[in-house]
């Protein structure tokens, strides 16, 4: 089963990773009872039209969750 979390595709990290930080992903993964593990396949969605799929991976660089997307398949 992947889970649907929202996602500021415009919050990325250098490397294009989308950081999972928001208020927005925090409310979605409390309210779905999701724990963000390694390699964890997610649908991201902006809820304004934009959604894709991302593998969850721990950034040691910022110490926090981000999704690793396709950016070919917007």
């Amino acid at each position: 089963m992947q889970f649907k979390i929202y996602a500021d595709f415009l919050n990325a990290d250098t490397k294009g990773r989308v950081r999972l930080n928001t208020n927005g992903t925090f409310q979605d993964l409390e309210r779905a009872n999701i724990t963000l593990i390694e390699g964890l396949e997610i649908i991201l969605d902006d809820y304004n039209g934009v959604v894709t799929k991302g593998i969850v991976h721990f950034s040691e660089d910022e110490n926090l969750w981000v999704a690793i997307v396709d950016w070919n398949s917007f």
